[in-house]
Formats: C-alpha cells, sequence, structure tokens
C-alpha cells in the first residue's frame, strides 16, 4: 500500500497540469477572443514554471516512499504564489478568479496538519494583501468597458463551476487515499495481534510439552516394567494391550518434541533431509492410518526437491488434511504441483464445504464450523505460518460438493542447498 501523503502529493500534481492547461486556455480566450490585451510575459512564466516543477517532482516521488507534511505545505504554498502573481498582473482583487483562493484553502484543511493549515491561510491573506498593492490593471475594450460588472458576475460564475468541479474531484479522491490508509492500518494492527496470540499459544504449548516430559517418561518406564512382567507375559492380550500404549506413548513424545522443535529448543538433533514427494507421502501414509475414508495423492511434480523437513510445514499440512478428514464423506484427494519456485498444495473433499461466513472469516482464530472448543485454531496457524514463510492459503467450495484448500509454499524456505533429486 503506498503511502497516503505521497498518493496525495501526486493528486496536488495533478492538480497543478489542470491549473497549467486552465491557464493556458484562459489567457488564449481573454487575449485572442475577447480582445482584451494582457501582459503575455508574466503571465505565461507562471504555467512554464509550474510545468517545469511538476516533471521535477515526478521522478522525486518515484525515489520516495513518503511524502511528509512539509512537502505538501510547500507545493501547495508554490501554488499560492503562482496564483498571486498571475492575479497581480491580470487586475488584483478585480479579477474574478481571486476566489481560486479557497481552493487552496480548502485542499491544505484536508492535508495538512492543523498548523500547516493556518499557515495556507497566512499566506493566502498575504497574497490577497498583496493583490491591493497597485497591481497591474485591466483594459477593456469599449464593448466590456460599458458595463464591467457583467463581466465580472460571468467570470464569477465560471470561477465557481471550476471550483465545485474540482473540490468534488478531488476531495472525494483524497478522501479514498485516507481510508485505504486507515485499512492498511487496521490491517497491520489485526496482523499485530493475531501474532501477539501465535507467540502466546507457542508458549503455552511448549511449557504443556515441558510439563508432558515427565510424566510420559514416568509412564514409559513403568510401561517397560509390565511388559517384562511374569503376569503379563503369559496373556496374550494384555501384553498386546500395553504394547499398543508403548507405541501411542512414543508418538506422543515424538509430537512433543515436534513442539520443542518447533519453538526452538532443538535437543541436539541434526536437522533432517527429506524430499517433497516423501514428505506428502508420509504425511498421507499417517493419515492414511487414522481415518476410515480414503486418501489419495495425486502427484503432479515433475522433479522431486530435496528439502529440509521442518516441522512448521509438516504441521500447516497436516492441519488441513485434518479439517478435511473431519469434514469429508468418504473421498479425500491431494494433488501436488510445482509452479515456478512454490509447491501448490490442493486438498479436495466430498464433505458439506464452507459457509459463506466461514469463506468469509476463513484464517480467523476461533473461526470454524466445528463445534469443539478452541476450534479454528489450525487453520488460524496454517494462514499465519504460510504467511511468514511469504506463502499464502485460498479456500472455495467444489462446483459440485465440498470444499477445497489450496496451499502456495515458496520452496526457497525448505530447500536443501538448491539440490534436486535424481
Amino acid at each position: 500500500m503506498a503511502d497516503a501523503g505521497r498518493r496525495n502529493m501526486h493528486l496536488l500534481i495533478q492538480l497543478r497540469w489542470i491549473a497549467v492547461g486552465g491557464q493556458l486556455i484562459t489567457i488564449a480566450v481573454v487575449d485572442r477572443l475577447m480582445e482584451i490585451k494582457l501582459p503575455l510575459a508574466p503571465l505565461l512564466v507562471v504555467p512554464a514554471l509550474l510545468a517545469a516543477i511538476n516533471l521535477v517532482s515526478l521522478p522525486y516521488l518515484r525515489r520516495r516512499d513518503t511524502v511528509r507534511n512539509i512537502e505538501l505545505t510547500s507545493a501547495l504554498l508554490v501554488d499560492v504564489i503562482a496564483l498571486a502573481w498571475q492575479l497581480y498582473h491580470s487586475g488584483g482583487l478585480g479579477n474574478p478568479f481571486a476566489s481560486l483562493f479557497l481552493l487552496q484553502v480548502v485542499i491544505g484543511a484536508i492535508l495538512l496538519e492543523p498548523r500547516s493549515s493556518w499557515g495556507i491561510v497566512a499566506a493566502t491573506l498575504v497574497a490577497l494583501g498583496t493583490l491591493t498593492l497597485q497591481p497591474e490593471p485591466l483594459v477593456l475594450p469599449p464593448r466590456y468597458a460599458t458595463d464591467p460588472m457583467a463581466l465580472y458576475l460571468a467570470g464569477s460564475l465560471v470561477c465557481f463551476v471550476l471550483i465545485a468541479v474540482l473540490l468534488v474531484a478531488f476531495v472525494t479522491r483524497i478522501n479514498r487515499n485516507f481510508r485505504e490508509a486507515d485499512a492498511a492500518l487496521a490491517a497491520a494492527r489485526q496482523r499485530a495481534a493475531e501474532e501477539d496470540h501465535i507467540v502466546r499459544m507457542g508458549l503455552l504449548a511448549s511449557g504443556a510439552a515441558h510439563e508432558l516430559g515427565t510424566p510420559m517418561s514416568s509412564m514409559s518406564v513403568i510401561l517397560g516394567d509390565l511388559v517384562r512382567h511374569p503376569a503379563v507375559i503369559e496373556h496374550d492380550d494384555l501384553l498386546a494391550d500395553i504394547t499398543d500404549m508403548q507405541a501411542e506413548l512414543q508418538r506422543c513424545k515424538k509430537i512433543v518434541s515436534g513442539i520443542l522443535h518447533s519453538a526452538g529448543e532443538v535437543r541436539g538433533e541434526n536437522p533432517s533431509i527429506t524430499t517433497v514427494k516423501a514428505l506428502l507421502a508420509d504425511i498421507v501414509e499417517d493419515w492414511r492410518d487414522r481415518t476410515a475414508g480414503e486418501i489419495r495423492l495425486h502427484d503432479q511434480l515433475d522433479d522431486d526437491v530435496v528439502i529440509v523437513s521442518d516441522a512448521a510445514l509438516r504441521q500447516v499440512i497436516g492441519n488441513i488434511v485434518e479439517n478435511a478428514v473431519d469434514m469429508a464423506a468418504q473421498d479425500i484427494v491431494i494433488q501436488a504441483r510445482r509452479t515456478a519456485a512454490a509447491l501448490e498444495l490442493e486438498v479436495l473433499d466430498d464433505g458439506p464445504g464452507f459457509s459463506a461466513e466461514m469463506l468469509e472469516d476463513f484464517g480467523r482464530p476461533y473461526a470454524s464450523t466445528k463445534a469443539t472448543p478452541g476450534g479454528g485454531l489450525g487453520l488460524f496457524l496454517v494462514v499465519n505460518v504460510l504467511r511468514k514463510l511469504g506463502g499464502r492459503v485460498d479456500v472455495a467450495n467444489r462446483e459440485h460438493q465440498g470444499a477445497r484448500v489450496r496451499l502456495t509454499v515458496p520452496l526457497d524456505a525448505f530447500v536443501y542447498e538448491g539440490k534436486t533429486a535424481a
């Protein structure tokens, strides 16, 4: 989102181009058609100078990310001085276009800080005072000299129409700039709040993982003793149950280690190296054992890519698959393809799809169709983790039935020394 001050400076430059064109047209009409002789040399200096300022300002703005209040104030002061010069050489306060100062006062009140706005008011008052100090009078031809008030009223009408049109056009665009800036600021604050929420969740998860370590170690010792107990060895069913408990306990330890790994508390292990295809196959196989439905992987990757196995990436994909498993009727399809330097995954299910509210609130904390405490946090983490990695999530409903979630993950964040698997 471009800086509001920068966009407003562009509007002032556009307004100045309109002023240049309007001044040249007015000079031509008055001097040639109306045959009111004007001092062309001093009058034509102003549009030439304003055009030169615009031509210098445009490349200057391209190199700037922001425009400060003092720069906007200076631009408006240049326009006030230019208008005062034009009026001084074309009748002074007797020129009906003296009301154009009002346009600059209104724009200054909208764009500038209060102190600078009053500075523009003071500048216009000084300009108006200057116009009373022996301005260069207009010599009217006989057809206008007999009734100068009629000419003044006609010019005032043209000036009023010009001010009204320019105010509506430019003030509307200025207000739009401010609304866009406010929306960008609100989005930044929302993102900061979400990131703070993630930090607090991470601290909670890390603390819980530490607390769970001790009881799980005790359970592991107890189960190890039980599996060797003679009374257990004699009962095959009981021995099988304890073996299953040991396997599930090992899985819990793996999950806890993954949480600590994601929190930056790696316990001396070297990062594991895998490939994109192997990672996807492992995730699909893991979920295939935990669902009664069918999960199919459509591998459309041309070349496999060697990556560093990352717990965050695995969790992101796992959260999306879990959501599809919870909502699907029977069939889940995972399509994997590579586009440029990104991995694109589509998870398709045949469930009821997303509601209109869910599509609008997707990725916000606790936005979920599941009637479970903490629902929606998984998708909230997916959106924010991918945003940190430079990726994105797109969601939609399928044409006939079900939901589609598309993950775009930049491979640069995970690729291992740029290597490609054979």
